[in-house]
């Protein structure tokens, strides 16, 4: 049987995130998958996985970087709220975060892409996500080209960077025998600061499975 939550629920629910994404990282081969769902001006929702390349149990914020003129980018800057979930079977366990979004630091954006391996640079760089294209090997030459035309050490596109997902609620859940789970939901009021926001206090409770 998977360890339940705890019988007292935590005042605040990310430190256990971090926890379980600690136990998560030498199990699973990518432990930081998540999906990411938004809604355009229309309302209609889109969700996709990406990676999340970061998360401050302090401030309280999970990051993800993309093309901000990407299908997901034009969403976030007309409807700057996002919902993301973690599901780890292995572990029977589940992350749920909502909240707003803002862009991440230039510098944050700047330092990660530094990180990013030569070929997946020119990749970003010479991808226009999400628009149409004619063929696979179309594609192909345009990396080619801006291979060619940069080199290995291509900049950081102005159009890529990363956006911070706040957390204002939380909804842990972990799998038990006879369909009998243990979920619990936190929320809390965001206050906007210069540099994202501030979180006030946390309020638990448990819900039915």
């Amino acid at each position: 049987m998977k360890e339940p939550l705890p019988e007292i629920l935590p005042v605040d629910p990310l430190p256990l995130v971090s926890r379980w994404l600690a136990e998560a990282a030498p199990v699973m081969k990518t432990p930081t998958a998540m999906a990411l769902a938004t809604a355009g001006a229309d309302g209609r929702p889109t969700a996709r996985m990406v990676i999340c390349r970061g998360f401050d149990a302090a401030a309280g914020w999970f990051v993800f970087y993309t093309d901000r003129e990407s299908g997901k980018g034009q969403a976030l800057e007309r409807n700057p709220r996002a919902a993301v979930v973690f599901h780890w079977d292995v572990f029977e366990r589940q992350i749920r975060v909502e909240g707003p979004v803002t862009h991440a630091p230039e510098a944050d954006s700047d330092r990660y892409w530094s990180t990013r391996p030569p070929d997946a640079r020119v990749a970003a760089a010479a991808s226009e996500q999400s628009r149409p294209i004619a063929s696979r090997g179309a594609f192909l030459e345009k990396i080619d080209a801006t291979k060619r035309a940069h080199g290995a050490e291509i900049p950081r596109p102005s159009r890529w960077g990363g956006y911070r997902v706040w957390a204002e609620r939380v909804e842990l859940w972990v799998g038990q025998p006879g369909r009998a789970h243990d979920r619990a939901v936190w929320t809390r009021a965001l206050e906007p600061t210069e540099g994202g926001f501030s979180g006030g206090a946390w309020r638990g409770t448990r819900l039915q499975p």
